[in-house]
């Protein structure tokens, strides 16, 4: 099959208190796992057979780059910045769900209009995804290696859909872990998906 192959990486674990808790905009490093996890993505022969690279400027993805000490030449793209959760900051589930149940019934749904309280608008988030894909797509089309892509969970649940051209409220039904490898194959700006969520670069830590 030919196309273009986007690695996609989220950043690594950022400790246990902030464990399912929602983080987006909060700048926190990795926690001690999170590193772990970042140098074994360089034991990965699909990733080091990359040579281009973007990434979040926010510092979780930088240092989980870093510790990979993969040789690759990366660009930072403010648009591949994890979403703005405002006043879900910081908050569990369970707290945002007592605290906010009306705004998680329409976050659930995606509905069109919805914004994170004091936050972003999930439009606006999609649109400067849209802008992210398509520049991600012209890079891969001219480069005769994979392109990797180092950024956050929600952004690359957001990726995939859109170049799977699937409706933005599939959004929710994609697990990404800390660390994981997913991928796709670009036909021009529409893709097939050729990994999900993978981790086995990471069975010593889930052991």
């Amino acid at each position: 099959m030919s196309g273009a192959q986007v690695f996609l990486i989220r950043h690594g674990d950022t400790g246990d208190a902030l464990k399912g808790r929602f983080v987006g905009r909060n700048d926190v490093p990795l926690g001690p796992i999170g590193r772990r996890q970042a140098a074994a993505l360089a034991g990965r022969p699909d990733l080091k057979s990359c040579r281009e690279a973007f990434c979040s400027p926010m510092l979780r993805v930088r240092q989980t780059l870093a510790h990979s000490e993969l040789d690759l030449a990366c660009q930072q793209d403010a648009n591949l910045r994890e979403i703005d959760f405002g006043r879900w900051e910081g908050l569990s589930f369970a707290e945002i769900s007592r605290d906010y149940p009306a705004e998680v019934d329409s976050w659930a749904g995606l509905e069109s209009d919805f914004r994170f309280p004091g936050g972003e608008a999930y439009a606006d988030f999609l649109h400067r995804i849209q802008k992210a894909a398509e520049r991600i797509a012209r890079t891969a089309a001219s480069q005769t290696s994979p392109v990797a892509i180092f950024t956050h969970g929600g952004v690359i649940r957001a990726l995939i859909c859109h170049w799977l051209g699937l409706p933005a409220k599939h959004y929710l039904l994609f697990e990404i872990e800390p660390a994981s490898v997913s991928a796709v194959r670009l036909f021009g700006d529409q893709g097939v998906l050729t990994g999900l969520n993978d981790l086995s670069h990471l069975r010593e830590d889930r052991s």
